[in-house]
């Protein structure tokens, strides 16, 4: 596992050097540098600007971690530390939707599990992925907070409550409703 982090690091390490055309785009960096004053340290901004990125592209590329620790002054371990250590953020493309089912206890008891069985199903995607079309990825997540609505689910900002397999294929194409702009 060590020598697998080491030269992950190593090759992020010399990405800037390899990169001909930045990641980060002005836009982009002067929303990070909106926070510089927000915060007590410019190490202090590596979630919220990792966020931004991610908001951005629907992923965080191995080619942006250089750029944003030379922004930051840190280096592209300390920046790597971060991103790895939240399981969020992913270094592919996620689906203009990403849809989180709850697997909490009170999900789980509620048929959480068999919900995500049958989006998986009606969406033709196993959790943890992407539809081919690139609209939706499908998910676990761990608690929600919504244990009075369990089983529920995530889908961006819109909340999905009380949820069940009978009416899973109806909230499938609420899903795809909602990546086309049409929903939620």
């Amino acid at each position: 596992m060590v020598p697998d982090l080491v030269a992950r690091l190593l090759q992020v390490s010399s990405m800037s050097a390899t990169t001909a055309q930045p990641v980060l785009t002005p836009a982009m960096r002067a929303e990070i540098e909106a926070y510089f004053p927000r915060y007590p340290t410019r190490q202090a901004v590596t979630l919220p600007a990792l966020h931004i990125i991610n908001e951005h592209l629907r992923h965080v590329p191995q080619q942006a971690i250089p750029e944003l620790a030379e922004m930051l002054g840190l280096s592209p371990a300390q920046v790597y530390d971060t991103l790895s250590f939240y399981g969020f953020f992913k270094s592919e493309p996620c689906g203009k939707v990403r849809a989180w089912v709850c697997r909490s206890i009170s999900c789980s008891l509620r048929g959480g599990e068999e919900v995500l069985e049958a989006l998986s199903q009606k969406l033709g995607v196993a959790p943890g992925h992407t539809t081919a079309d690139g609209k939706v990825t499908l998910e676990f997540g761990e608690c929600l907070g919504l244990c009075d609505f369990a089983p529920a689910m995530l889908a961006n900002e819109r909340v999905y409550k009380n949820l069940d397999v009978e009416t899973a294929g109806e909230v499938a194409n609420q899903l795809k409703q909602q990546a086309d702009g049409k929903g939620g």
